[in-house]
């Protein structure tokens, strides 16, 4: 009885574990606006919970497990730009992002942000783009807390009337 249970609000649990994590990658970009080399970090959300619903053993159904975001994809901030110099003491302007990504068990693959404006000293955290992704992120999370709430309460009253 309590696995049926369990196989009931695994997607919801699964879905703000990931999301919950997602949050915590946009506030370090946040947090690391200002960093020089700071690579501003991301998981596709779609992928990701496919992956963690898969370890759970929950059937997935989706259309795609590999979409990108849009914005968050292998990283690359030299994509046919280069600035010129024209003194012999400016920076050469050519950066390039490495992989520094978190812990094989996380949820999916860490993507890179391609930035819309390389900054010179190696950042990549569009501040105003993280804001965007942060509340959006916090939203569908709020939202999914609701739907893990109502589920809850649906059942409980079934659970009650039927003493």
């Amino acid at each position: 009885m309590l696995d049926k249970l369990d196989a009931e609000f695994a997607f919801g649990r699964e879905a703000l574990d990931v999301r919950a994590y997602r949050q915590e990658l946009l506030s370090s970009n946040i947090a690391n606006a200002d960093t020089p080399g700071y690579k501003a970090r991301d998981v596709d959300f779609a992928s990701s919970l496919a992956g963690a619903l898969k370890k759970t053993g929950v059937a997935v159904h989706t259309a795609s497990n590999t979409a990108t975001l849009p914005m968050a994809q292998p990283a690359g901030v030299t994509s046919g730009m280069s600035m010129a110099s024209t003194t012999p003491g400016h920076m050469s302007g050519k950066s390039t992002l490495s992989p520094a990504g978190g812990m094989p068990d996380d949820y999916g693959n860490l993507q890179y942000r391609v930035p819309t404006q390389p900054a010179l000293d190696g950042n990549t955290v569009d501040i105003d783009t993280e804001r965007v992704q942060f509340a959006d992120n916090t939203l569908h999370f709020e939202s999914g807390m609701t739907m893990l709430s109502s589920q809850i309460k649906t059942m409980l009253s079934a659970i009650q009337s039927g003493s």
